[in-house]
């Protein structure tokens, strides 16, 4: 069991283009000073050609490790980067526009200090807050996939794709990873499942862009998602 005094939390933040959003989330991730809890940030700026390279440059106090890979690869080249370096005895993912706020930090690591979770979802449909009425399709999709999730899995959650996902760092090896697309999440959640036996959820309030704001995922990506679901279940 971890000696919860000491238990280290690698947040790791992927970054394309977020020059509007980057200084603002690293600042608030920073602020977030948690007893019981410290904390390794690890950014992966992911070919970004806008100035957010040279605003992470401008501001290296802000994280531990900045990871720069050379030409833009997807979101799953860069966690799985940054999975390679992490050191913490969890991983937390952060996206790094403000679609969700490091203030829920405390929320979502109390299941870690007094339950020893394996896992714990930040869920945008258990009692939130605060959510942004969004995409219609988009919360069907979520629905469809979180249920197929939970049939095959024998598990309750109501929002496996949340952008706050946090797992113990042993219970998935990042050399075992093959997807690279939108559903190494979803590969991700069913390896941590697969090994762990302590799942919780925390409600926590979703600020979720626009297409016009600069949101990335689109619809045609969940197929890969459901692929993988199904795949990781029958082959662990």
């Amino acid at each position: 069991m971890i000696n919860i005094s000491t238990i280290r939390i690698s947040v790791i933040i992927p970054v394309y283009n977020e020059e509007a959003t980057i200084v603002d989330i690293l600042e608030r991730v920073c602020a977030k000073g948690i007893d019981g809890f410290e904390f390794e940030v690890l950014v992966v700026d992911d070919g970004s050609n806008d100035g957010t390279a040279e605003l992470l440059e401008e501001h290296r106090d802000l994280y531990t490790s900045l990871i720069q890979l050379p030409r833009n690869s997807g979101k799953g080249a860069a966690v799985k980067a940054a999975l390679k370096e992490a050191s913490g005895d969890y991983i937390l993912f952060q996206d790094a526009d403000l679609e969700y706020d490091p203030i829920e930090y405390p929320k979502l690591l109390r299941p870690v200090l007094q339950f020893q979770a394996d896992i714990v979802i930040g869920s945008r449909f258990a009692a939130p807050e605060c959510t942004r009425v969004s995409y219609f399709w988009h919360k069907v999709g979520n629905r469809f996939i979180t249920f197929l999730f939970n049939l095959l899995n024998n598990t309750t959650f109501t929002d496996i794709y949340s952008g706050y996902l946090i797992y113990r760092r042993s219970l998935v090896d990042p050399a075992s990873l093959v997807s690279k697309g939108w559903e190494q999440h979803a590969e991700i959640l069913s390896r941590a499942v697969a090994r762990g036996s302590r799942f919780y959820e925390v409600p926590i309030s979703y600020y979720g862009r626009g297409y016009d704001e600069g949101k990335k995922i689109r619809g045609h990506h969940a197929a890969a998602v459901v692929w993988t679901i199904i795949w990781r279940r029958f082959i662990r």
